[in-house]
């Protein structure tokens, strides 16, 4: 378990680094005011935050991902492991299984991140240095929510997070040992990284489309309240509200962006896990005297997980 933990770590800051600004537009248009749109779409949403607000704008809140992937993919891969040994047999049932329990289990952690996240995002819009700051940094951030609204304020779109989470890192990790599995990713074939990176940036993308009208009204929920005042009561209503005012396509807002950051940031993570393993566990086979040779694994799928 401990090569589960330091592959996700490694695997998830590599993915939080590649992926970050996409993310932060992807939150823009998710919660922009219909009535008022700063946006008019992905270019445009990365065009006006380089122009208004410099290049570190679209690294607004990395703080929280870069502190909570850490936990985050040990606790998946962990779980994600020892799910499938206790499975036992290595099945496409199993797999979606595994990731979704595993993807339900880092909840914890993931929601008040994601909280963080999405407030430092959205903080300052518009302004190359913002003249009233509400946070310091994700930290502060969640301090401030926890002391003005407790528990119940940092786990603000929990619900919502396990709904998106649960299924989504199912599909994420049956598709990656699908994929992987008809691809033929071998130790030994000189197109294994390629398809790797191709296995993992497709996992990435599926998971994302099979929950994504879900991390719409997860960030407008943990958006809401913001400015001073609550807009949704809850998740039924913030539904209502946003389909009646903008329509069906409201589930689309920002998919563009989620999917040109899922492909690299997922093929990155699942590239690096997968070549950390391999590389770790072939050097422990080789300090092993007087034993067996055994087959290195090549897909940690069958053993463990990555994050999104």
């Amino acid at each position: 378990m401990a090569l589960d933990f330091a592959a996700g770590c490694i695997g998830g800051a590599a993915g939080v680094l590649v992926g970050h600004p996409f993310d932060t537009v992807k939150v823009r248009l998710q919660v922009q005011n219909v009535d008022k749109p700063l946006y008019r779409g992905t270019y445009h949403c990365f065009q006006s935050i380089i122009r208004q607000e410099s290049v570190l704008g679209l690294y607004k809140g990395i703080g929280s991902p870069m502190m909570g992937l850490t936990f985050i993919n040990a606790i998946v891969f962990g779980v994600q492991g020892n799910a499938m040994r206790k499975l036992g047999c290595d099945t496409p049932l199993n797999q979606f299984l595994a990731g979704a329990s595993a993807g339900a289990i880092q909840c914890v952690i993931c929601c008040p991140m994601e909280l963080a996240k999405t407030r430092m995002q959205m903080q300052g819009t518009g302004e190359k240095k913002s003249k009233r700051k509400m946070y310091k940094n994700s930290l502060d951030c969640l301090v401030r929510i926890y002391n003005r609204e407790g528990i119940k304020g940092i786990n603000r779109g929990m619900v919502t997070t396990l709904l998106r989470e649960t299924p989504g890192f199912g599909v994420y990790f049956l598709t990656y040992d699908m994929l992987t599995r008809s691809l033929g990713c071998e130790p030994e074939d000189p197109y294994m990284i390629p398809k790797l990176l191709f296995a993992g940036g497709m996992s990435g993308i599926a998971s994302w489309l099979s929950t994504y009208p879900v991390d719409v009204i997860k960030s407008r929920l943990q958006a809401d309240g913001v400015g001073g005042v609550n807009q949704y009561s809850g998740i039924m209503d913030c539904v209502r509200q946003s389909v009646k005012k903008e329509g069906w396509r409201v589930f689309s807002r920002g998919l563009t962006s989620t999917l040109l950051r899922a492909f690299p940031v997922n093929a990155t993570t699942f590239a690096t896990v997968t070549l950390f393993l391999l590389y770790m566990r072939e050097g422990e086979e080789c300090s092993i005297q007087d034993s067996e040779p055994q087959s290195v694994q090549l897909q940690p799928l069958q053993t463990q997980t990555t994050s999104m």
